[in-house]
């Protein structure tokens, strides 16, 4: 793993990071197109054809039946079934804290939010409604590996928001069911489940077909066709975000466990030879220190190859000149996980702009995130923690603004309402002011 000083090695690596997942390929953007288009044409004719080609030969059904998931489930172990459903409480509990509510003022106040109940009656209101979306389509990868933690992670949510139909999508290549994932989706009383996966579940969810409803929101990681998919169709319904290679960045100072930071770096970059694992530190010790405990621990991993890869490509270990440098260099790049493993840590907290998540301190691995501390594992990446946030409740809902004025409040409004509808141009605008103000003469 490269350990980097000076601004120029700095700068290049921060270019080689922006690229490693900055385009997708014509070929692929064309067959994903193909893809969609035909499941909008021919329904469930389209996803089994496509499921039969990716997936496995023998499919003859979409919808998992509701024995079939409790058949498979019953297979998981129940040491881990009853560590999912601990993991469960807790993202629940986290996730109810997110709940918004409706509120109304009255318009002459704008001081106080006084009701969740709209007050109409000689009085003139303003105020906020809020919804859950009615029906949300999850997709659950099932390619390379099966993540029990992202059924609870998307769906809990979405469930905590009031979310009535949640349907949901995991492939099952080769006809083989995973038992974890099962169990996840009995635990959370899913019933509406399709064996499908790739660009045909993204474009069924979408577009709906005789067998699986159209939904309005799509949420939950997947490959590049998914991700692929999911861009595509965005506008015809709502997405989460498009999930880039996972990240870590780490800030350590010299009272940072060597053996700790490496470890934590080597937990994202086995995900795939995509993923970036980064620490900024002020302390060269500390650095080399860190790169001798990467390279003992990497030879001990089963991923180490994938693992190694990730390192070489996209791993780096950069020294500033101190804490307040590495906390800058931090903002610029916006990691999706972000660890603070520094003497005083709330020193620097007011100033950390852009993380997907923070984790604070040397006992709080990232991993604790990924499964079952509470907070969402469905974090920005690619640097969009910029401008965006986890997963969460006020993703399944939408607000709706009220307003309601008496005949007062319309008066004491009006003529500033019939200027600027004059000075636009919208003569029909302005008319609907003059009439009610003729009515009232």
């Amino acid at each position: 793993m490269r350990i980097l000083k000076n601004k120029n090695e700095i700068a290049l690596f921060l270019k080689i990071l922006a690229k490693r997942a900055a385009g997708v390929s014509i070929g692929i953007e064309n067959k994903v197109r193909t893809i969609l288009a035909d499941v909008r044409r021919n329904g469930d004719v389209a996803v089994l054809r496509y499921t039969r080609k990716f997936d496995y030969p023998a499919a003859v059904a979409i919808a998992l039946k509701r024995s079939e998931i409790s058949k498979n489930a019953n297979k998981a172990d129940k040491r881990i079934v009853r560590a999912l459903e601990s993991s469960a409480k807790r993202i629940r509990k986290f996730h109810e804290m997110q709940k918004e509510q409706s509120w109304f003022v009255r318009d002459t106040a704008y001081k106080k939010k006084y009701s969740h109940k709209i007050i109409t009656k000689d009085k003139t209101v303003l105020g906020q409604i809020i919804r859950p979306l009615e029906r949300v389509g999850v997709y659950v990868p099932g390619g390379k590996a099966s993540y029990p933690s992202t059924v609870l992670m998307n769906v809990i949510p979405a469930q905590v928001a009031g979310v009535k139909e949640i349907s949901l999508c995991v492939p099952t290549p080769r006809g083989e069911i995973n038992p974890y994932v099962m169990a996840a989706i009995e635990m959370l009383d899913i019933t509406e489940v399709y064996r499908i996966g790739g660009a045909q579940a993204i474009g069924a969810m979408a577009y709906g077909t005789e067998t699986i409803g159209k939904v309005d929101k799509i949420v939950g990681p997947g490959n590049i066709y998914v991700a692929t998919a999911k861009r595509m169709v965005f506008g015809e319904v709502d997405i989460d975000m498009i999930a880039g290679p996972s990240e870590i960045l780490i800030i350590a100072d010299d009272s940072a466990n060597p053996t700790f930071v490496a470890a934590d770096l080597l937990s994202q970059a086995e995900h795939d030879d995509l993923a970036s694992s980064i620490l900024i530190t002020d302390s060269e010790i500390l650095a080399e220190k860190v790169r001798k405990e990467l390279q003992g621990q990497l030879a001990l991993l089963k991923r180490k190859e994938i693992t190694k890869k990730s390192l070489t490509n996209y791993g780096a270990i950069i020294i500033t000149k101190n804490i307040a440098d590495a906390v800058e260099l931090s903002n610029r790049i916006a990691p999706e996980h972000l660890e603070i493993m520094i003497n005083n840590p709330d020193a620097v907290m007011p100033v950390i702009r852009n993380a997907g998540a923070i984790f604070v301190g040397q006992w709080t691995p990232e991993p604790l995130g990924d499964y079952s501390a509470g907070p969402n594992h469905t974090l920005p990446t690619g640097g969009t923690a910029r401008f965006s946030s986890p997963l969460g409740v006020y993703d399944f809902i939408k607000r709706s603004s009220v307003l309601s004025f008496t005949k007062q409040g319309f008066m004491n409004l009006a003529k500033t309402v019939e200027t600027i509808a004059d000075v636009e141009g919208l003569e029909a605008h302005g008319n609907t002011i003059r009439v009610r103000m003729e009515k009232k003469s």
